[in-house]
């Protein structure tokens, strides 16, 4: 296995990248929140990876970060989630909106990413709930119980406020508040905006 690699950029055709490491040039598909974070050609570069084997190819993924790394790989042991869906997921939220989303079970956010429908978007944060949510619940500073923010936030989007004010709303409630009084308090919170 290739865990990471360090070397020169030579070129840059999103999504994929070639990096000279010790005179091998690797073929890496990256996804667009590390590629905007690259250098120019010429610069140094240091990569997480992940190499996926198949029979007719051999395929190197390549992260800025590990914790894109990690989330690459939770997201691709979901049954009928693919590299390429993968990349997208990751070319279209950061880890940390990713890891929102998932905690407070917003498809919405998913179903933006191109290749994204309703059900692979509910797949992801059923099979992902547990996951990579929990793990980075404190990290984006959700610290509140799933379901009252995620009843909430449902409760918002359906009377016609968008995802932003919405989460907006929801971000400062107190902990365990009754999905009733969240409401009331969001709804408050919306109406002085």
């Amino acid at each position: 296995m290739i865990g990471r690699l360090t070397g020169t950029l030579l070129e840059k055709n999103p999504p994929q990248i070639l990096i000279d490491v010790g005179g091998v040039a690797y073929e890496v598909d990256v996804p667009m929140s590390t590629f905007y974070n690259l250098p120019e050609s010429g610069g140094r570069v240091t990569l997480f990876t992940h190499l996926v084997v198949r029979e007719d190819a051999h395929l190197l993924y390549g992260f800025g970060t590990e914790s894109e790394r990690r989330a690459f790989r939770l997201l691709t042991r979901i049954s009928g989630i693919g590299a390429k869906i993968a990349l997208s997921v990751l070319s279209g939220l950061s880890v940390a909106e990713l890891s929102q989303a998932i905690t407070l079970q917003d498809s919405g956010r998913l179903t933006r990413i191109p290749g994204i429908g309703k059900k692979t978007a509910e797949r992801i944060l059923l099979e992902m709930k547990d996951k990579l949510g929990a793990d980075l619940a404190t990290a984006v500073g959700i610290h509140r119980a799933v379901p009252a923010s995620s009843d909430i936030l449902n409760a918002l989007l359906a009377l016609g406020y968008s995802d932003k004010e919405a989460v907006a709303a929801v971000k400062d409630l107190p902990e365990g508040i009754a999905v009733a009084d969240g409401i009331r308090q969001a709804l408050k919170r919306l109406a002085k905006a």
